[in-house]
């Protein structure tokens, strides 16, 4: 930086100096001192700038994704991310603006990735800011032997219960009554009662895709079993709460294999994102919840 401001310091001196009315010796010392003390005191130029190092370190997501009309942080990030990868030229400007979708389009499109301008999980894994599924999501210890929620359900593996329970995230409806939250970040359910209790809260496995539509819903349809879209699973105690494209979306226990009847995963590996769409739960979480959540119970979706 220091070698490009002389730089520029002696063209200026070496312009003064060929300019048609040369002025003094006196004058050209002061002209150019003038122009060094602007370079080096005021904001760099458009040829400066270019050169400003950016900065990645330390730079990981804190949200599992940032898309159009996003601001703060993560967005930051995703545009020094952008710009060190030579998909961004605009402004650091934490403002993800249509400039930043096009960049994250162009990147996609470059690494082979969904194209559709939103950094989720894989795009930021591509450039280096993903800080891994696993960060987003909390693990409570297992319960003691026999130990029941505030409706006296057992409690699974993954379950726990009123001030053991972990903090729900924002916009969860806070105040206003029985509902259950599902939060896609932590692979978290928690069931509140009239009384802003926490009945219960477990965690789960939700979508590898992004068809969980945030906002609220409500339970529409049940069946004590379901069957999979591709036919090759039977889905117990499923709790229907959204419509999609795709087919429907809600809470059921672990899917079952058709062809042998073993389970598609264990319990241990709740807290992935596995699914093609609905919340797999534990078995004792899935009785708990087809008896709490009936036809119109509202489920909030983070």
């Amino acid at each position: 930086m220091i070698a490009l401001v002389v730089g520029l310091a002696i063209m200026a001196a070496a312009i003064v100096v060929s300019g048609g009315n040369r002025p003094s010796r006196t004058g050209d010392s002061g002209q150019v001192e003038a122009f060094v003390a602007a370079v080096t005191t005021t904001s760099p130029p458009a040829a400066v700038e270019q050169f400003v190092e950016v900065d990645l370190e330390g730079c990981v997501l804190d949200v599992t994704s940032v898309e159009r009309g996003d601001e703060g942080e993560a967005v930051t990030c995703v545009q020094k991310a952008l710009t060190i990868g030579g998909f961004y030229s605009g402004p650091i400007s934490g403002v993800f603006d249509d400039p930043t979708a096009a960049a994250a389009q162009t990147l996609q499109a470059d690494r082979g990735l969904y194209v559709d301008g939103i950094v989720g999980a894989r795009t930021a894994d591509s450039l280096g800011i993903w800080p891994g599924a696993e960060s987003f999501v909390v693990r409570t210890p297992p319960p003691a032997g026999g130990a029941k929620d505030l409706l006296g359900f057992p409690l699974s593996s993954v379950a726990s219960a009123g001030d053991d329970a972990p903090p729900m995230p924002p916009n969860s409806g806070q105040g206003t009554g029985k509902r259950v939250v599902y939060d896609r970040a932590g692979q978290r359910v928690w069931a509140i009662d009239d009384d802003e209790r926490v009945v219960r809260s477990y965690l789960v496995t939700g979508s590898r895709f992004r068809n969980e539509v945030p906002g609220e819903h409500q339970v529409y349809s049940r069946s004590e079993v379901s069957t999979a879209w591709n036919f090759e699973a039977d889905l117990p105690l499923m709790v229907r709460y959204l419509q999609t494209e795709r087919g429907h979306i809600g809470f059921h226990a672990i899917p079952i294999h058709k062809n042998d009847g073993t389970p598609y995963q264990t319990e241990a590996e709740l807290g992935q994102n596995l699914s093609g769409g609905c919340q797999r739960q534990a078995q004792l979480d899935a009785e708990f919840m087809w008896e709490f959540a009936q036809l119109g119970t509202r489920v909030i979706v983070t």
